[in-house]
């Protein structure tokens, strides 16, 4: 009840009138049935915009700090994403990868959209990063199609540390949905998933255009942040 009141009352008019989105692809989107709706990521407002312009409801994988923030402004945080039809996912090592697919298992297998950002953070300069392997294991695992999706104008509208995003014209583009039926039952050999999930990469980078790093997103933001603290904080020469 609450999705669709923040859908079609609170949240979706807002976003429509500060970015007015233009839409591209949308046939693209399946009716009925379960599906890997995967993207770019580059705004913190890429988790609402995606949910405010589809007709169905879609379910994202949220990081769970989304949802153990401290005191009253936490808990009020953690149920407006679970009202948005986010579900928190631990990051952090090798088990919390496989409840992530998990849940993502969970959501197709009821027959649902699932919501996807394959670099598994948001970009912090613009430009598109390698794909980890889970949106390809989801994929296998439940035999659905892949829906490649860009974000057009996000980043500029809101970019790394700013709260408020501006008011731009943005663009969601949806590519044709991709078929891996090919590999069906292969989901557990890495060179498989690995392909894959290139493969998905790729089609996102053909619909955003972006520039292509073929190194993790979180590895390089950790190398950018390393990098700025030495140049605030150089190191003296030793006499």
């Amino acid at each position: 009840m609450f999705y669709r009141l923040l859908k079609y009352v609170l949240l979706g008019p807002l976003l429509r009138v500060m970015f007015r989105p233009r839409i591209e692809g949308l046939e693209h989107i399946p009716d009925e049935g379960a599906a890997i709706v995967a993207g770019n990521h580059l705004s913190f407002s890429d988790h609402f915009l995606m949910p405010a312009i589809l007709k169905r409801r879609i379910t994202f994988l949220a990081k769970a700090e989304y949802f153990t923030g401290p005191g009253l402004k936490g808990r009020l945080t953690a149920a407006f994403f679970r009202s948005a039809g986010q579900i928190p996912v631990d990051r952090s090592g090798r088990e919390a990868g496989q409840a992530a697919i998990r849940e993502g298992l969970g959501v197709l297998g009821r027959g649902e959209l699932l919501g996807i950002y394959p670099e598994g953070t948001r970009s912090h300069d613009g430009r598109l990063y390698k794909g980890k392997v889970g949106v390809a294991a989801m994929a296998l695992g439940a035999g659905v199609p892949v829906i490649p999706c860009a974000m057009i104008g996000t980043f500029e509208a809101q970019p790394p540390g700013q709260k408020i995003p501006s008011m731009r014209r943005i663009t969601i583009r949806f590519g044709r949905p991709l078929d891996f039926s090919r590999y069906a039952g292969m989901e557990s050999e890495k060179a498989i998933l690995r392909a894959v999930t290139d493969e998905i990469m790729y089609a996102i980078l053909e619909l955003s255009g972006q520039e292509y790093v073929d190194t993790y997103a979180a590895v390089a933001k950790a190398e950018a942040e390393e990098a700025a603290k030495a140049r605030k904080f150089p190191r003296m020469p030793l006499s």
